[in-house]
């Protein structure tokens, strides 16, 4: 990968074509997105994907597919934004652990332990937008089952202001702890699978990971994405549940609200909604990696590098 010699520089570039994966992603995986939430906290409400999405349908329209698309959009931007920035940062840093020289070549594991330190300050930008965006999307079902009164507005704005009301700045930091449970391995797998199936691509093509065309490019993202997901669901499944609950008040942490669902429902119900994460990943990724990758090289064009 073609690095700039300027750090700053190479860090704004990172950092843009991250924001421009981010946008891409939820462009392209959004309705999945919300059925995914809505199965995590409600598991019982729904027989599968497709009654969730129907239902969604049919009680509030195409809208409430797409309920909580501006704070999915400023979550995946602030994440992916600061997750490649970081990635590239943190690669330099697996390098002054590994003894090696300043844009030495890391190995496909190597690259995978830098996305997963990335992770954790990925997930400190992530962890507000994200508790707005999955209260959104569970507000229908959070009045449905008197859990909150009915007839709530539900904006972005309405959200952040019952939660600085109720719990003051660090309520949107509520499930950040189950936030870094499920980054930290996960984008380990994520960017692992990513490289290591560039890497085949490269290999049966004769050719760099750079130039294995837009195809391949896409199905490597989406397999990082589909290893992330089936490592980390049960976490994320908890994670939705703390955001969405603590709305009707506070909610227990990560290990106890984990052993309840576990006592109360099963360990089934930690994988409700996996069916639409699944069906989004590929696309989703796919998009999330592709935009990135072209806008990297476009912006090192633009550049000069």
């Amino acid at each position: 990968m073609i690095m700039a010699p300027h750090p700053i520089i190479q860090a704004i570039i990172d950092f843009s074509a991250g924001a421009m994966g981010g946008t891409a992603c939820v462009l392209s995986g959004q309705p999945f997105d919300t059925a995914k939430v809505k199965m995590q906290t409600f598991p019982t409400l729904y027989r599968g994907f497709i009654h969730c999405f129907t239902s969604t349908f049919r009680q509030v329209g195409l809208r409430g597919l797409y309920k909580g698309t501006s704070p999915a959009l400023i979550a995946s931007i602030s994440e992916n934004a600061v997750l490649f920035l970081s990635y590239g940062l943190c690669q330099d840093v697996i390098r002054f652990v590994s003894s090696m020289e300043k844009g030495a070549h890391l190995s496909d594991i190597q690259k995978a332990c830098a996305g997963s330190l990335s992770s954790i300050f990925s997930s400190m930008a992530l962890c507000p937008s994200e508790l707005v965006k999955c209260r959104l999307q569970a507000m229908h079902e959070m009045e449905a089952s008197g859990k909150i009164a009915i007839g709530q507005k539900s904006t972005v704005w309405t959200v952040v202001k019952t939660v600085l009301k109720t719990d003051g700045p660090l309520g949107f930091y509520q499930g950040l702890t189950s936030t870094l449970v499920r980054e930290i391995p996960g984008y380990f797998c994520f960017f692992g699978a990513y490289e290591m199936c560039r890497t085949k691509f490269a290999q049966y093509k004769g050719t760099d990971k750079d130039s294995i065309g837009i195809l391949p490019l896409m199905f490597s993202g989406g397999f990082g994405g589909a290893c992330l997901w089936l490592t980390i669901y049960p976490i994320d499944c908890v994670k939705s549940r703390i955001q969405v609950y603590s709305l009707a008040g506070r909610q227990e942490g990560f290990m106890k609200t984990f052993m309840g669902v576990i006592r109360t429902e099963s360990f089934t119900a930690l994988y409700s909604g996996l069916t639409p994460t699944m069906i989004r990943t590929f696309p989703a990724n796919g998009a999330l990696f592709l935009a990135y990758e072209l806008s990297r090289k476009f912006f090192m064009d633009t550049a000069g590098y």
